[in-house]
């Protein structure tokens, strides 16, 4: 007989392990919650998972059809770098090859043995147009063709009979010595020099022999580039070469082009910096020509430039003193502000003369480099103002030494001034009176002229402020500033 129980009883039971079941649940779900942490526990080799860890992250992997697509991809760019790499090498061995085809036409005889005289010529000549075309942009290619032996042929086809022939193979080492400085002293080397003048001396000595104009031009364009190299300087200015540049230059015979005009004044100033030459253009009419000539505003910077190398030696500051009017054109260039490259360096030459040629000071004063210096001490570039003060200290020394001279001698009347008093005025002769007169008239208009320099000089530097500050050009300044401005003295003047 089954014994039932009452209907609490089995509530009682049923709530019981309901709550049993519900407890678990919460200690299982409060031991794996995030804030409690059990204690540490020892590291394991292989720790085994629990129910509460989350499973390691799985490898990353690509679709398969996005992996076959990467592949693709690293392998098209292999074969694409590989192509490349192949077309550069075939280009480069095309282009050897090319290189080479020229050079053996450049090296073909003519001594008739295996091919015709005129066929012999004709191949040397496309082989000089091909050199010049193939040197002119590709530096790369002016070097392999010195490597091949394309200089000695182009030199030995300066003295042929065409004049064609000898116009191309010009312009080809030409355009071989370009940027390189070991295709022009190999130039030199073969002869190209010695063959260049010798052309000229034979069309120069015979009469009925006239050289053409554009051989001559370029003789003397292969002259510049040449003279560019240090090395080649003193070959080039002993072979004789400075007195056809300077006829060229001066263009005495009516024949020089322009072109030709200005590369022989170029290649003049790089043979005037090594010092030697300057012996031999000293003995051509270069300097007088470049002294006259400073009145063309086109060609005064390359003549200063080749002038301020001459007087770096002591026998071209007497070259330069010695010219008629020589300071007085210098002085003048001082004046020209609208030039300051050409103020710089006829201040450089000016300065370097007053230094070392005393015997020349007394000419820069004769010359009114005075005014002309205080001027550019104020209202020229930094190096300029710089290069007039040196000259005006030098002249301000000069004066002191004739001054102390004049008191060792006893002159002291000389250099006093006459004091009068008030009372003996009527003593004054009319003459000394009317020549006192016309000297404070001539101080007068110094100090005039100084105060007139001062206010400009003063007035440049606020535009300058102005200018530096970001303000309007406009700019007005304040009435204390103008009347600082208009007391100002000569002191400020930068002796």
């Amino acid at each position: 007989m089954k014994m039932k129980m009452p209907p609490s009883e089995v509530g009682s039971t049923t709530t019981t392990s309901s709550s049993s079941s519900f407890g678990s649940f919460l200690r299982r779900h409060l031991l794996c919650g995030s804030s409690w942490k059990p204690p540490p526990r020892r590291r394991r080799s292989h720790p085994a998972p629990t129910s509460c860890e989350s499973p390691p992250p799985p490898p990353v992997s690509f679709p398969p059809h996005k992996a076959d697509k990467l592949l693709d991809l690293l392998h098209l760019a292999d074969i694409h770098e590989r192509q490349e790499i192949e077309d550069e090498t075939r280009r480069k061995v095309d282009s050897l090859d090319t290189l080479k085809e020229v050079v053996s036409r450049l090296q073909c005889r003519l001594d008739g043995a295996n091919e015709d005289y005129r066929d012999a010529g004709r191949r040397k000549k496309e082989g000089a147009v091909r050199v010049r075309l193939l040197s002119k942009g590709d530096g790369e290619a002016r070097s392999m063709l010195a490597m091949l032996g394309a200089i000695p042929p182009l030199v030995g086809m300066i003295d042929c009979d065409d004049d064609e022939a000898k116009i191309n193979a010009l312009y080809a080492l030409l355009n071989l010595g370009i940027a390189n400085d070991e295709n022009k002293a190999a130039i030199v080397k073969a002869g190209a020099v010695h063959k260049m003048l010798k052309l000229i001396e034979s069309s120069s000595s015979d009469a009925n022999v006239t050289t053409n104009p554009l051989i001559s031009e370029a003789i003397v364009a292969n002259f510049l580039g040449l003279s560019a190299s240090d090395s080649n300087k003193p070959i080039i200015g002993s072979s004789g070469a400075i007195p056809f540049l300077v006829n060229t230059l001066m263009d005495l015979d009516r024949k020089s082009s322009p072109q030709a005009k200005e590369d022989s004044l170029r290649a003049l100033y790089n043979l005037s910096i090594f010092h030697p030459n300057i012996g031999l253009m000293i003995e051509t009419d270069l300097i007088p020509f470049l002294i006259a000539s400073l009145g063309d505003m086109d060609d005064s910077d390359r003549s200063l430039s080749i002038l301020s190398n001459i007087v770096y030696t002591g026998e071209g500051r007497k070259a330069i003193s010695a010219v008629p009017n020589a300071f007085t054109v210098l002085v003048d260039v001082l004046s020209w502000t609208d030039f300051p490259a050409c103020q710089e360096k006829a201040s450089y030459i000016l300065m370097v003369m007053a230094h070392k040629a005393y015997g020349d000071r007394q000419g820069m004063i004769d010359a009114g480099i005075v005014s002309a210096l205080l001027e550019l001490t104020l209202l020229g570039s930094a190096l300029a103002q710089k290069r007039a003060s040196r000259v005006l200290e030098c002249l301000r020394v000069d004066k002191g030494k004739q001054i102390s001279e004049s008191y060792g001698e006893g002159s002291f009347a000389a250099v006093s001034a006459p004091i009068y008093s008030s009372t003996s005025t009527s003593a004054i002769g009319q003459g000394d009176a009317k020549e006192c007169l016309e000297g404070e008239d001539m101080m007068s208009e110094e100090k005039k002229a100084v105060k007139q320099l001062v206010q400009q000089s003063l007035q440049n530097n606020i535009k300058r402020i102005v200018k530096r500050a970001n303000l309007p050009q406009d700019f007005v300044p304040s009435d204390h500033l103008k009347s600082l401005t208009a007391s100002s003295t000569s002191k400020s003047l930068p002796f």
